[in-house]
């Protein structure tokens, strides 16, 4: 028991490498502000364009949607970032992590969005269409509106998603909190950073975790 509680609860370490597990989770941070607006807007534009009354381009995107998402992503991180150089093209981990997030979860939230469009009636569209809106604006100011409200569970869940999944940066030298917990993990020889990293994920998520179970129970009400 003593051997564990000094490997795995040591709060001596986690108490020296906490500012550098802080300025991980920062970094963290960082990375969603980046690539959750992506995933979010690139998503909005695959629904769309699934929807598209033109075949090639409904296919085609409906291709492409499947493709990243049977595509593992630290796969497709590691291809983007190592593979890419032999082209002749570089990315910084910063961008190389930006382009797989962004591809990957922009198919995750396309479907969502997807769904959540074809939730709506038809009917609202004729109706929208029948006041003089165009078909732009229906699909702004009435039809979006609903369709965001039916999936929102959805989507805050796949945001949960995708912020564990930032943690893959690791491989790329990106320092955000897995790799931080990592690099103290080896210099002190003990587990205990990566122990209080996987409870500062906790603390992270767990909110956006209730506010999930509350918008599933407030849309099975309605």
């Amino acid at each position: 028991m003593e051997v564990f509680l000094h490997q795995f609860l040591n709060f001596e370490i986690m108490q020296k490498v906490f500012p550098l597990l802080l300025k991980g989770l920062w970094t963290t941070l960082y990375l969603c502000v980046l690539v959750i607006p992506l995933g979010l807007a690139g998503g909005l534009l695959l629904a769309l364009l699934s929807l598209s009354r033109r075949r090639a381009v409904a296919w085609t995107t409906i291709a492409l949607v499947d493709l990243f998402r049977a595509a593992p992503p630290l796969v497709l991180l590691i291809l983007l970032y190592s593979g890419l150089p032999f082209a002749g093209i570089k990315l910084t981990p910063t961008a190389a992590v930006c382009l797989a997030f962004f591809c990957n979860t922009s198919s995750y939230y396309g479907e969502i969005y997807r769904a959540g469009i074809e939730s709506v009636g038809r009917g609202q569209w004729e109706a929208a269409r029948s006041t003089g809106l165009s078909a732009p604006q229906t699909l702004t100011y009435v039809i979006l509106p609903q369709a965001v409200r039916n999936v929102l569970p959805d989507l805050v869940s796949n945001t949960i998603e995708v912020v564990k999944l930032t943690s893959i940066a690791s491989v790329v030298s990106f320092p955000e909190l897995l790799y931080s917990a990592d690099m103290a993990r080896s210099v002190t020889l003990n587990s205990s950073p990566v122990v209080l990293a996987a409870v500062m994920y906790i603390l992270l998520l767990w909110p956006l975790v209730r506010l999930v179970s509350r918008l599933e129970r407030q849309v099975a009400a309605r």
